[in-house]
């Protein structure tokens, strides 16, 4: 059976990466690994690794460098169930001559009533 999200139910997606966005651009990455279920799966091109806390605090904050990036994404949930839900980001970042796109997905799990990060895959990485 297909489960048809409720208005309710796309916001409170749209509000968890609202967080998410806002703690990224502060790079607090020990809030952003309490919103995380681990093992967080990172994906990309032929290859598929399970991260713990400490390697997503690492990697992550890596990635996210010194929060100097300015994004613009476009997201749209596609929900599995009630409980998951696979969300597809179209983002573009930067200005001029360091701009670009990306796109990339991600899967949260409800889990007692809140939404966690589980997946997060792209490409290229």
């Amino acid at each position: 059976m297909t489960f048809t999200p409720s208005d309710e139910d796309i916001t409170s997606v749209l509000d968890w990466f609202a967080r998410w966005d806002a703690l990224c651009a502060e790079r607090d990455l020990e809030a952003l690994a309490d919103m995380a279920m681990f093992p967080v799966n990172a994906v990309t091109d032929g290859s598929a690794e399970s991260w713990d806390r400490e390697r997503f605090l690492r990697d992550f904050g890596a990635a996210l460098g010194d929060g100097g990036l300015e994004l613009r994404s476009t997201r749209s949930p596609l929900f599995l169930s009630a409980d998951l839900v696979f969300v597809v980001t179209d983002a573009e970042f930067g200005s001029g001559a360091e701009a670009g796109s990306m796109r990339y997905g991600d899967l949260l799990v409800r889990k007692d009533g809140r939404w966690l990060y589980q997946t997060m895959a792209q490409g290229g990485w």
